[in-house]
């Protein structure tokens, strides 16, 4: 059946939303399945909706079973699954409906036909009424009319007060008489002593958890003030004509009192409940929020649910396309370990993981176990599972739409995680392939114009030796030597950047005399040096250095061709050795055209040169700064760069102090 009020279709676009109503009916399961054929007709969203109202408490076991197996058919046939509360069960599904922008509602009917015209309306009356603006698709539901004979005999059953609540409202009942005795001796009106008779049937609705005892105490209270306080005492006869007027008034005042009470009392229950899941719902995604490994994320959720729940939570995280070793998180104490399973419960866990559904205790499937056990995953990814310590009592229906929603948050930081750590890898692997790519541009493109030197100058040689005079073959000579040198400091430079990259750099450290190594560095530098003026100050006559002297020495040779290559013929540069700060200081200056503030933040990254244009036409590679900051922090020190005053720029490195121990 399919009642039609929504509005019309403005150019047929508009997104289809299902929502089905979710209860204990038998016939629930057969609706749920309906709407999802219908959202899946439509392709649009998909809600499965429970109202949770006082009452829901009261359910036998079969009905709350009945609930969670309906809330995981919904799930499994891919809805979403939401709980509101309320006493009024129609407005609030009308409600969400119209938050939700649903565009159709899949609702069971009852075959019962109201027997008076004052009798309430039935829930699929009341849906139409207070939503009438949308689609509703009404199922009949055969059982109903068997299931009403049931609400009503269990009714009658949880209406029963307990001995705890009769005791409770005979002692209000007693010392509201007791004060009204009081008040009556001290002459007080009656209508001050039907007032402390009110204020009791208050008292009793909010101290006893059954509502029949608020009215019990209504009906007592009318007629002990009969009984007691009105003429004649001590009979239930009244002689004024206006007491009977009285006295309904007092009823009706004390039903309605008591009434308002209770609701108050369990509409403050539902929002003190209400208020604590949804913090932890909040706290929950602010802390995943701000987990930073998967183990973060798994232990944040287990304890919000051990919080939630009190219950021990069992997990069991993914490991290589399989759960690993269970670990337990205590309730009572908030203790993590790991814990060793009967192959019972690892097979049904195991299970649970493989099939990517619920199972085990209060389930359908495998409920042989002793716990519950839940996947974590989103879509078809499964992350790993989740396992709730029952002890034989299930979750209630919020307490399992909470559970889903935790886990689906879960399961979904996991997944974030994941990615993000796939796009820092996919990051790193690009970057790294650029640098590869930079290498190999850079090698074929810089290594042309010194292997073409040599090639040249060697042919010549070979075939014209003869007819050259002197000053040039020594000048030819000299060019392939300079050349020769060029490619050996490349290579060394790229061998020494390959091994700090894959940590294979062979370290060894131990006190070296600074102004030994400075000077085999010298011997070092290429022919161009002698187109600069060179100079060494040591402000220490011995300074020691714990160093590997071979690799500090190719920072030493880098720098110093750093200033040679940047600098023209004639510029002037200084090395300099000093303690500073409890570290050895070494620096490197030159009063050249200095660096660029715009590259200065750039220039000890790989393949850096900026837009300097080297005087024998060679483009550096840009591996000699960065190779060196490699090396400096390899000794525990740090390589800077400052401005040189007026122009120019200094390198300056430092090295951890060196000791000569003395044996005599």
């Amino acid at each position: 059946m399919n009642l039609s009020k929504g509005p019309e279709e403005i150019g047929g676009n508009v997104e289809e939303h299902i929502l089905v109503c979710l209860s204990a009916s038998p016939s629930n399961a057969k609706i749920i399945r309906t709407a999802a054929r219908m959202a899946e007709a439509f392709q649009g969203g998909f809600t499965a909706l429970y109202v949770e109202t006082p009452n829901s408490d009261k359910m036998n076991e079969a009905d709350k079973t009945r609930v969670q197996n309906n809330i995981r058919l919904a799930e499994q046939l891919g809805a979403v699954i939401s709980t509101v509360y309320g006493n009024d069960v129609s407005y609030q599904i009308a409600e969400f409906a119209r938050i939700s922008n649903v565009t159709k509602i899949v609702i069971g009917r009852s075959n019962i036909n109201r027997s008076h015209f004052w009798s309430k309306m039935s829930l699929t009356e009341e849906l139409i009424k207070n939503a009438p603006n949308l689609d509703i698709h009404i199922i009949p539901d055969s059982s109903v009319e068997h299931k009403y004979y049931e609400l009503k005999k269990s009714f009658l059953l949880h209406m029963q007060p307990s001995g705890k609540d009769l005791f409770i409202t005979l002692l209000v009942l007693a010392g509201a008489t007791g004060i009204g005795t009081l008040f009556w001796s001290l002459g007080f009106t009656e209508a001050n002593i039907i007032t402390v008779y009110i204020l009791g049937v208050l008292l009793t609705s909010l101290f006893t958890k059954r509502h029949i005892c608020s009215v019990i105490s209504a009906l007592v209270s009318v007629l002990l003030f009969n009984f007691l306080f009105t003429e004649p005492r001590l009979t239930f006869h009244a002689y004024e004509q206006g007491y009977p007027f009285t006295f309904a008034i007092m009823l009706t005042a004390a039903l309605i009192t008591g009434t308002l009470a209770n609701k108050l009392k369990n509409h403050a229950k539902q929002s003190a409940q209400a208020a604590f899941r949804t913090k932890i719902l909040l706290e929950t995604n602010q802390q995943l929020q701000k987990a930073e490994t998967e183990n973060d994320i798994i232990t944040i959720t287990a304890r919000q649910l051990m919080k939630l729940l009190s219950r021990d939570i069992l997990v069991f995280p993914e490991e290589q396309g399989t759960i690993s070793k269970a670990c337990i998180f205590h309730a009572d104490s908030g203790r993590q370990n790991e814990i060793t399973l009967s192959d019972k419960e690892r097979r049904i866990a195991q299970w649970t993981f493989d099939n990517k559904k619920r199972a085990g205790a209060s389930t359908s499937l495998l409920n042989y176990g002793e716990n519950l056990y839940l996947a974590i995953r989103i879509n078809q990814k499964v992350y790993g599972v989740m396992g709730i310590v029952l002890e034989g009592t299930p979750l209630d229906a919020f307490e399992s739409s909470m559970l889903l929603s935790i886990l689906g948050e879960c399961a979904l930081a996991i997944e974030n995680n994941r990615n993000a750590k796939e796009k820092k890898e996919a990051a790193m692997l690009a970057q790294k392939e650029q640098l590869r790519a930079n290498l190999l541009r850079a090698i074929s493109h810089d290594l042309r114009t010194p292997l073409t030197s040599i090639s040249g100058n060697a042919s010549t040689l070979l075939s014209h030796f003869d007819q050259l005079d002197r000053e040039t073959i020594f000048q030819m000579f000299t060019d392939i030597s300079d050349d020769s040198q060029w490619l050996i400091s490349l290579v060394e430079n790229l061998l020494s950047v390959t091994r700090i990259e894959e940590g294979r750099l062979n370290f060894h450290s131990a006190p070296e005399l600074v102004e030994e190594v400075i000077e085999e560095a010298l011997r070092h530098i290429n022919r161009k040096s002698a187109e600069h003026k060179i100079s060494v100050e040591y402000e220490e006559e011995f300074l020691l250095a714990k160093m590997d002297a071979k690799l500090i020495l190719q920072v030493i040779v880098n720098l110093v061709d750093n200033a040679i290559k940047y600098t023209p013929a004639g510029s002037a540069i200084l090395i300099r050795a000093q303690k500073r700060a409890g570290m050895a200081a070494i620096s490197v200056a030159d009063n050249g055209p200095g660096i660029p503030d715009a590259y200065k933040s750039r220039v000890f990254e790989m393949f850096f040169t900026g837009d300097h244009k080297i005087i024998d036409s060679r483009r550096s590679l840009g591996l000699g700064l960065a190779l060196c900051k490699s090396i400096v922090s390899v000794h525990g020190g740090e390589l800077t760069l400052e401005d040189q005053i007026p122009h120019g720029c200094i390198f300056t490195f430092t090295l951890p102090l060196g000791e000569v121990n003395i044996h005599e």
